[in-house]
């Protein structure tokens, strides 16, 4: 699969779509492909500050149950509800609609060390 090019990437299968201090935050469909049918998802209050590599809540699936990470600092502005209420969403739409959450980066240097779509898909294609 080739991932959208206009997102960024964790080597823990989170996206990133950055617009300025804007950053709307997701899994990939590596990672929701991995975990199978998702029938829960937690997500962090809004205000919330994070810090990059943080756990900022949970997906589970009939398979396992994994943590999420976020991919720069920020604090949370938005959480979608949609997800929250209906998790199969990540299953059909991960890289789009089925986003988790909007953070407003207050330290711009932690962009840096997200890879861009093609280390991504190296990367995955290393871990088959």
């Amino acid at each position: 699969m080739q991932y959208p090019k206009e997102l960024k990437y964790t080597k823990e299968h989170e996206w990133a779509k950055i617009n300025e201090k804007n950053v709307t935050i997701g899994i990939t469909d590596h990672a929701q492909n991995a975990l199978g049918d998702i029938v829960f998802v937690e997500l962090p209050p809004i205000g919330k500050v994070l810090k990059q590599g943080e756990a900022f809540g949970v997906v589970e699936s009939i398979k396992a149950v994994s943590d999420l990470y976020s991919p720069v600092t920020g604090k949370v502005t938005k959480v979608n509800e949609t997800v929250i209420k209906e998790p199969s969403q990540l299953n059909k739409d991960p890289h789009k609609s089925a986003w988790l959450i909007e953070i407003e980066a207050t330290d711009t240097q932690t962009f840096q060390n997200l890879l861009n779509s093609d280390d991504y898909t190296h990367y995955v294609e290393k871990l088959k």
